[in-house]
Formats: C-alpha cells, sequence, structure tokens
C-alpha cells in the first residue's frame, strides 16, 4: 500500500531527543555478525525498514534472528549458505556487506546484486579488486557477484576512492585470512570505526581505524560478541538542519558532534548558534539562514547523505549557495522536486546554484531515495500550504519514526495511505 506524507509549513521545530542508532552502521553489524558461530546481540539498533531486510537476508543464510524493540540478536549456526542470491538482497544496497564475511567463513559465495536508492552508479569493481588481492577469483554473472577462494591471505591493497563499502567488505574478509592486511586510502567514517570496533571485540585484530590506512592480522576464528550501535549522524544532521531551516531550538543527545564537525559549522556559517556537548548538540536559528557554500566529500568532509538538506536550506537563505556533488553523480534528481516547490536552482554538472527565495510553495513531491525524501519533508516545513511527499517508503528505510518525531519536534505532518485512511 502506498502511503504519503502531509506536510503543513509555517512551524519552528524545537524541542530536544536522543539520536537513534547508525542505519549506515547497524546494517554492516549484522552481516559481520556472520563471522562468529553463536550469538552476537546488538543494542540501540534503529527501527527502520531495512533492519528486518536484513534479517531475511541472515535467515537465507541459515541464521535465526530475534527483534526485541532496539535489540536485535543473531543467532549463527556453525555453518552459514554461501549463497545470498534471493529477492531479500536485491531490495537494498547494504546486502552486499555479506560479501567479505562470507568469504572469510566460507571461502566462496555468491551475492545477488543489490538494490536501493537511485542516486548514481555504485560499482562492486573496488570490493571485487579488494577480494582478488586476498587470493580470490570473482566474477558477475546471471546478476549475482560470485567469488571463491583456495584459501584468504593477507595483501597490501590501495583503494582508487576511500569507498565505505569495499572498505567494509576488504576488512570483513581479512579478518580471518592468513597473515597481515595493509588497506589504504580506507574510508574513514564513523561507521567503520563501529565495524572495526565491533570485530576487535569479537577476537579481531584490525589497528587505525578512522584513519586512511588500516592494519588487519588475520586471526583464525572469531567469536560472538555484544555491541552497542553508534549513533546516526545523518539522522542527526537532519534534526540540526530542520532547526535551522524552521527557525526553531533543538537538542540532539546520543551522538559525538565531532561526527559532524563540518555540517555544524556550515550552520554556523549560516547564522545559527550551535553549542556542543560530549554527547550531543544544540541548533538556534533566528531569523533567516545566511547563504553558505557546499561540497560534498568523504568523511570527514561534508557527507553526501546530508546533500538535500543543504539544498533545502539553501533554496530559502538570503543570497546564492552553489552546492557540489563530489560522490554521487545522479543525487541532484532531488533538485527537480524542489523546483516544484518554486526554489530557484539551477544543475551545471555537478554543482546546482541556488538563489534563495523567502518562501517555498507547496505541491506533490516525489521521493528518489531516502535523503531525498527528507530533504523534501524539511523543505515543506517551510512552504506555503501543504506539501504531499510521495514515495515515502524510502523515508521509512533511514528514518525511525520519522512522522512521530517530527510531531514530537512541533511539525505539522502526518502519514496517509492511498486506501484513504489517516494513520499516525
Amino acid at each position: 500500500m502506498k502511503e504519503r506524507f502531509l506536510v503543513s509549513g509555517g512551524a519552528p521545530l524545537s524541542r530536544s531527543g536522543k539520536g537513534d542508532g547508525a542505519k549506515n552502521s547497524v546494517l554492516k553489524l549484522m552481516a559481520a555478525a556472520l563471522l562468529a558461530e553463536g550469538t552476537t546481540t546488538l543494542h540501540n539498533c534503529p527501527e527502520i525498514l531495512d533492519v528486518p531486510l536484513m534479517c531475511d537476508v541472515l535467515v537465507g543464510l541459515g541464521c535465526e534472528v530475534d527483534i526485541e524493540g532496539s535489540t536485535v540478536r543473531i543467532h549463527t549456526p556453525a555453518e552459514v549458505s554461501p549463497d545470498a542470491d534471493f529477492d531479500a538482497v536485491r531490495q537494498f544496497r547494504a546486502s552486499v556487506a555479506v560479501l567479505g564475511p562470507l568469504m572469510a567463513r566460507c571461502h566462496r559465495a555468491r551475492v545477488a546484486l543489490p538494490g536501493g536508492d537511485a542516486i548514481g552508479s555504485r560499482p562492486l569493481d573496488m570490493h571485487q579488486t579488494g577480494l582478488e588481492k586476498l587470493g580470490a577469483t570473482t566474477r558477475i554473472e546471471h546478476g549475482a557477484v560470485v567469488a571463491e577462494a583456495t584459501a584468504l591471505h593477507g595483501a597490501n591493497i590501495k583503494l582508487d576512492f576511500p569507498s565505505v563499502g569495499a572498505t567494509e567488505n576488504i576488512v570483513t574478509a581479512a579478518v580471518m585470512a592468513e597473515g597481515r592486511t595493509v588497506l589504504d586510502n580506507a574510508a574513514r567514517e564513523p561507521e567503520i570505526v563501529d565495524l572495526c570496533d565491533m570485530l576487535n571485540s569479537m577476537g579481531a585484530r584490525i589497528d587505525g581505524a578512522g584513519t586512511s590506512t588500516i592494519t588487519i592480522d588475520g586471526v583464525q576464528a572469531l567469536r560472538p560478541t555484544e555491541h552497542t550501535v553508534v549513533g546516526d549522524r545523518i539522522v542527526a544532521g537532519t534534526w540540526a538542519y530542520a532547526a535551522a531551516i524552521t527557525g526553531g531550538d533543538i537538542t540532539v543527545t546520543g551522538i559525538a558532534p565531532r561526527h559532524l564537525h563540518l555540517a555544524l559549522s556550515k550552520l554556523k556559517l549560516a547564522g545559527a548558534q550551535v553549542e556542543t556537548y560530549e554527547h550531543g548538540f544544540r541548533v538556534r536559528m533566528d531569523g533567516r539562514p545566511k547563504a553558505v557554500d557546499y561540497q560534498t566529500l568523504p568523511f570527514p568532509g561534508f557527507p553526501t547523505d546530508l546533500q538535500p538538506m543543504a539544498i533545502a536550506i539553501a533554496a530559502v537563505a538570503d543570497g546564492v549557495s552553489v552546492i557540489t556533488e563530489n560522490v554521487f553523480e545522479a543525487r541532484f534528481r532531488f533538485v527537480d522536486e524542489m523546483q516544484r516547490l518554486g526554489a530557484d536552482a539551477n544543475v551545471d554538472g555537478h554543482h546546482v546554484v541556488l538563489r534563495g527565495v523567502d518562501r517555498l510553495s507547496s505541491t506533490d513531491v516525489w521521493s528518489s531515495d531516502i535523503r531525498a525524501g527528507a530533504g523534501l519533508v524539511l523543505a515543506g516545513l517551510v512552504a506555503e500550504g501543504v506539501t504531499t511527499v510521495h514515495d515515502v517508503h524510502h523515508i521509512d528505510r533511514g528514518y525511525p519514526n520519522f512522522v512521530e518525531q517530527l510531531r514530537e519536534l512541533g511539525a505539522e505532518i502526518r502519514r496517509v495511505s492511498d486506501s484513504k485512511h489517516a494513520a499516525n
């Protein structure tokens, strides 16, 4: 059943709340549970659609999975199936995270090419090259990536780009390889650190997570563990930009502000008052935001996942902003929907120039991915009238209880279905 959000503009958002566990971490941690026989327990898991999807993937590989609130328990058998070529895998991008663990456990894997957000090309060539350096042969056939190895051995690997997914799969494959692996130009995201922290608690020997060089000394076996998922910096950043765009006052706890350093710094330049604490931050905005330029880069640069929020605030800022997208080439399809809302935006290659308007105007818009959907809702919060956001299943994949959380912040938003029955 298709659902949509009705968003009424005009209300400043306020109040405080605790952030959720990170979508971009929990799914990879769940996949890493394949590395150890026994029960791995994850706490602070976000209640998003992708978590039960990953549960389906793990069940298809032979695990038993229990979800109780924000806790997920994964019971991994002594032998797991190397075949992840089924429908659940194709429904979201993070499913490819099982490739590395399956190679470590089984020395072979068949993983359906994943689906997910329509934000541009995300090939698996760096994943394949990394596994081949570790001693595997790989190929793409019949819509799946296939990898096989007699044994895995340590290697020196340098990524062409600090890909998060390739870093994760290489690390999870190398943790049980013979010898030492040195991975250069590795992704530095906090979610990579979270994964490596969990792997080390399972008995892995990983050093350098959070830097561009990660060293992995292979071990013979890992043990199950209990781990708390890191806070979601993208959801927290969304609330920060919601405060700024609506002239509100929002405090978020359960997140390390250093994970959002550049994103919060940009809000200061836009005129917001930003206070940071050890485990949280507060954002207040009085009046219209000022125009600010943004360019997305891998961590610690400005997150590509917050680019739609940057465009939303730039659309109503005082002055001209230039947003440059350096990570995903198709992310600017979101701009078409912003133009529907009255944004003065022009795309030129991987740049978009926005001349801020006093206020946006409501209409029907469509989500193309998780973050674009959230960005459209933020835009709707400062549009005159009621904005209808369609295809909100994308948003549900990345934001727990999105409507309820926005309502608690003071937003006028409700979820309705095509059956005409209102919900929430």
